[in-house]
């Protein structure tokens, strides 16, 4: 692959081909991958534009909401969606307030990563990281890896007690000091606040003078607004399973101990960069970037 790294990325790395083929691996066995126009129908809108550092205003150039149609009957007939939308309501998302998990909520955690163990996608992906010395063999000590990286609980901000672990700075979202957006990768997350009223999509974002993403694409670039702040450029993978992000993104955090690890591989169609911060043991922020897809720079 010839891709580079972007330049704002310095530290990136171009993929191994063993990654790319287990990532790619991953992809394929993601049976629980929604299809894009019969599962769910998106409607990207305008091109979303500037907006000045620290302000929270976005003009707004997508009248309608990002999503048009979600099947929420398939959504919720698959036991990890299923797990996965019960914990997101489990977080206080304000950084610097303490998390309070309850005898109910670490069952919930514990349903949602057993539910991944059953699938084709995390059993390839623990058989891998086995391999390559990164992760333990028995399966009930990889869930409690697992665990470790995502739910493990730490200080986002340093003036309060546990505010934060990985899972709900990713796929839940977070404010920072009231100020700022912070995290909020997932798609289904997405979809379930813009259908309450609470988020609100400004439009696609690409780079200068390229082509436009399409509505069946699997990974988006994008800026929306959520509890009155603006987040410039968001990226998420659209219509992927839970179980898929966890996999990938438990990859690239386990393939170094550096505090930044950052990967551009080519999955399916689309050139990613992959990006994935840690947190002592545990993910700080894990996200998708969209570098190209069907072989055009976007």
């Amino acid at each position: 692959m010839t891709s580079i790294c972007p330049r704002e990325m310095v530290k990136c790395q171009q993929a191994t081909q063993e990654l790319t083929e287990v990532l790619n691996q991953l992809w394929l066995l993601d049976t629980n991958r929604l299809k894009p126009g019969k599962d769910y129908i998106i409607s990207l809108q305008g091109r979303a534009g500037f907006v000045a550092h620290r302000s929270n205003y976005a003009r707004d150039l997508a009248a309608a909401p990002l999503f048009k149609y979600v099947d929420e009957d398939k959504l919720r007939g698959i036991e990890t969606y299923l797990h996965f939308v019960n914990l997101l309501d489990n977080y206080e998302s304000s950084t610097g307030v303490s998390e309070r998990v309850t005898s109910e909520e670490l069952q919930e955690n514990r349903l949602f990563i057993n539910s991944m163990m059953e699938t084709d996608v995390m059993k390839r992906a623990h058989k891998y990281l086995v391999s390559k010395g990164h992760s333990p063999s028995d399966p009930e000590e990889f869930k409690k890896q697992l665990y470790d990286i995502w739910f493990r609980l730490y200080h986002r901000d340093k003036s309060g007690g546990e505010d934060s672990c990985g899972f709900e700075h990713v796929f839940v979202g977070e404010t920072k000091f009231g100020q700022e957006i912070v995290g909020l990768h997932n798609w289904v997350q997405f979809y379930l606040l813009e259908k309450n009223g609470h988020v609100d999509y400004k439009g696609y974002k690409a780079r200068d003078r390229k082509a436009t993403p399409d509505e069946d694409d699997h990974v988006l670039n994008l800026q929306f607004s959520w509890k009155g702040l603006v987040k410039p450029l968001g990226s998420c993978f659209v219509g992927v399973s839970p179980e898929f992000e966890v996999a990938l993104f438990t990859i690239i955090f386990l393939m170094s101990t550096e505090k930044m690890t950052s990967v551009v591989v080519k999955v399916d169609e689309y050139v990613l960069e992959l990006v994935v911060y840690r947190h002592g043991r545990s993910i700080g922020t894990s996200f998708p970037k969209l570098l190209s897809s069907n072989h055009k720079d976007l």
